[in-house]
């Protein structure tokens, strides 16, 4: 699996010389009088003679260290031949003792190293140098290993400048350092020396490396209906064309600059990138988001299968709208389309513009965006547009005068909210019922606990399941948020740190699912069976046959007021005297206008909120494990004809954190927990029982000593949509409908079921 990067931080890139901290048997201090700065002409040679002073009485017991070090020491103290049979050594060491050569950026050393030796020994420029040994190294490698070195050798070398500042600064106002400090020293200073040498050349050489490599069609213009093109950019490996034809992966994007078309071509595919009409060219966009690309795509489908380096068959994957595209395709699925695999897709009527029936304002900035003219800077003034949610809510309107923008964007936002239920409208756009059961090829879903294109990912999930139960569909889902769904998991995340094995890249899973689904390979192991899990906490992936088997065993807890003011429990049995607990919000209060949930996945505190009230369990004896959707039923008496409800599971430890088991909250409106088609409403002050199945799945195993916590909440929100309950429109309704305050009693009845497998 690929590392995870966006940036390359010292800590990562100083492996460039595999050396940790040594443990040096005897302290040694050496004269040292710092420069003031990292780029100080006078630093070379101060580091030259520090070296050279170190290198006759270096020693170190582990040798695969004492090798790394050497060659930095060498290297800085101007010996570059020394250097590299150190590295030659080191290599020959990692093969004997741990079975691996040198990772990635320790070979953007090596390379270096054997570039200053060249120029040393041959009298020639650093550039032809360098030249020579990237082109050496790249020649035995095949295209995949090429890509994941070349990121490698486009680091930026300010985080090093700012490490090698950092332990100058360190040493300031001092005449010595100590052995350890020295080496740490040298060896951010051969990162950054290293890497500075090579930025004004590496970019130019790299683009030689996949022309060579890659075939690369770029604005393609593929015909689609209505007279309207589709932009592409297309690559295809060079040694796997010239050896026959190929399957290709097509994907649609919204932003070229997001994805890197060559990605495919490294796995052996011909790949097709294309821009959605929405993004393109203004001429030849459609009226709004989601009306024309299923057709689009099917088009350039049929233009793919007959180009001459086609075989015929297609995959298709997509992240976000991409996702869509591909789920858009699958309503009529052609033929040559053989698998699909998607991040985190889209779904038109169940995540946008609506999430659990409720609006989200971000969807009118989203539409917007995607529909505004090249250079539009509004999109991306988060301070305008949250001013537009707060001043809205703070008005009191109703949600269809909702503060617009000038553009198209505001009338399709619009025209969204004439279809609050998920009707013929949304339907149009993706498959549904019983089409799902006509999706008889492999199917790949990635997502992530802490994502909201969870939401959608487990509806096109679950969707499939329902109506072929013995769908060749696999989940993929970990403890990811948007970003990590595409990248892998950093080793934090929002203040969380995920396991070990949780770090791994998608992209890779999903090629190797890929040739699994195209029947060259064995199923992969990370997706071995229709559901694959990450439990958080326990370090393990996990598998299940399907979601219902996963969630086959429940434990419930009830909603239950504590005596004595002490926090509300989940209780394991019902009381046999009945209680019941009452929550108000008065939806007329706008001074909350400002509040927004935590980003953060782990907090000291729970911010209170009217309406919303804690349930815990008691500490836990041993491990618990929840792993599947929150499911449960709300026994209550409300004066409202709807409201829109808002939950959240946390793991309490017992250091007092709470840990988010999913993220965003899992919210929904009350008339449409039974049914998203059709709209149920509530019974003013008569006691119901509304059963719900949370949109939500978490995988983590709680601690001993932990509490489960629930908290259960009225939604309220400035950039959400608001239920003010008169049983009309949502959309409709204003502040005039507010009336009395919302007034909840949770009845006894009231229980919630957590999976345990």
């Amino acid at each position: 699996m690929r590392p995870f990067l966006t940036t390359f931080p010292p800590l990562i890139v100083l492996v460039l010389v595999l050396a940790a901290r040594p443990t040096i048997a005897e302290a040694q201090d050496f004269g040292f009088d710092p420069p003031p700065s990292a780029t100080d002409p006078a630093l070379p040679a101060a580091l030259r003679d520090l070296a050279e002073r170190i290198v006759p009485v270096y020693t170190d017991d582990d040798s695969t260290r004492y090798l790394a070090n050497l060659a930095a020491l060498q290297m800085t103290a101007g010996d570059p031949a020394a250097a590299h049979e150190s590295r030659i050594a080191l290599d020959k060491r990692l093969q004997a003792k741990e079975g691996r050569s040198a990772t990635g950026p320790a070979i953007v050393y090596a390379v270096y190293v054997q570039a200053r030796k060249t120029e040393a020994e041959e009298h020639v420029s650093f550039a032809s140098a360098f030249r020579q040994a990237l082109r050496a190294e790249f020649e035995h490698l095949d295209d995949l290993a090429a890509d994941d070195l070349e990121m490698w050798f486009l680091a930026p070398s300010e985080p090093l400048r700012e490490a090698v500042q950092r332990e100058l600064d360190q040493q300031r106002d001092k005449r010595e350092i100590a052995l350890e400090p020295a080496l740490d020293l040298i060896r951010s200073w051969a990162s950054f020396e290293a890497y500075r040498s090579i930025e004004a050349l590496v970019r130019p050489l790299l683009t030689a490396e996949k022309e060579r490599r890659y075939v690369v069609d770029e604005n393609v213009a593929i015909p689609v209906p209505g007279g309207a093109t589709i932009e592409a950019t297309i690559v295809r490996p060079r040694a796997a064309t010239e050896a026959g034809k190929l399957a290709t992966v097509l994907e649609f994007t919204l932003d070229r600059s997001s994805r890197d078309p060559r990605e495919p071509a490294t796995h052996g595919y011909a790949s097709v990138l294309a821009l959605a009409r929405i993004a393109g060219d203004l001429s030849a966009r459609p009226r709004a988001p989601f009306e024309s690309d299923g057709d689009d795509a099917r088009a350039v489908i049929d233009w793919i299968s007959q180009q001459p380096w086609s075989d015929g068959r297609v995959v298709m994957q997509g992240t976000g709208y991409g996702g869509f595209v591909v789920w858009a395709v699958a309503k009529t699925l052609p033929p040559t389309v053989k698998a699909i695999a998607t991040s985190d897709p889209m779904a038109p009527g169940i995540d946008i513009p609506m999430r659990g029936r409720i609006v989200l304002s971000s969807a009118y900035r989203w539409v917007y965006d995607r529909l505004a003219p090249p250079g539009d800077a509004t999109a991306n003034d988060a301070a305008r547009w949250r001013k537009l949610d707060e001043d809205w809510y703070r008005s009191g309107r109703s949600y269809r005068e909702f503060p617009t923008l000038p553009g198209p964007g505001s009338a399709v936002f619009k025209r969204w909210l004439n279809y609050p239920s998920y009707d013929r409208f949304w339907q149009k756009w993706l498959p549904f019922g019983a089409e799902f059961a006509k999706i008889d090829i492999p199917v790949l879903t990635v997502t992530g606990y802490y994502s909201a294109g969870q939401t959608a990912a487990l509806y096109y999930f679950t969707e499939h399941h329902k109506y072929d139960p013995n769908a060749n569909h696999t989940l993929l889902i970990g403890p990811f948020d948007e970003q990590t769904v595409e990248k892998g998991s950093p080793p934090t995340a929002r203040g969380w740190i995920p396991d070990e094995v949780a770090r791994v890249d998608p992209n890779d899973a999903r090629y190797e699912w890929f040739a699994h689904a195209l029947g060259g390979d064995e199923a992969p192991e990370l997706t071995r069976d229709k559901v694959n899990y990450e439990l958080a906490g326990a370090n393990e992936w996990r598998h299940a046959a399907s979601l219902a088997a996963l969630e086959e065993k429940r434990t419930r807890f009830y909603l239950e007021a504590s005596p004595g003011g002490t926090a509300n429990a989940l209780a394991v049995k019902k009381r046999k005297t009945p209680t019941s607990l009452t929550a108000t919000l008065n939806l007329r209060d706008r001074k909350d206008a400002a509040w927004r949930p935590s980003r953060e996945l782990v907090q000291d505190v729970l911010p209170a909120r009217d309406g919303t009230m804690l349930f815990m369990t008691e500490p836990f004896s041993a491990p618990v494990d929840v792993a599947g959707r929150l499911s449960g039923v709300l026994d209550f008496t409300i004066n409202k004809q709807d409201v829109d409800l808002v939950m959240m599971l946390y793991e309490l430890r017992s250091t007092g954190e709470y840990v988010k088991l999913f993220d965003p909250a899992y919210a929904f409106r009350a008339s449409y927990a039974k049914d998203r088609v059709h709209r149920h409403l509530l019974l003013a002050g008569v006691r119901q029982q509304l059963p719900f199945q949370s949109e939500k799945m978490a995988g983590h195993q709680l601690q001993a000593g932990s509490r489960l916590v629930l908290a259960l909440g009225i939604n309220k929100r400035a950039d959400q949509q608001i239920n003010y309950g008169s049983g009309k429109d949502v959309s409709e309704e204003s502040i005039a409908d507010a009336h009395a305050a919302v007034r909840i009693r949770w009845h006894d009845g009231s229980f919630i079921e957590i999976p345990s497998p």
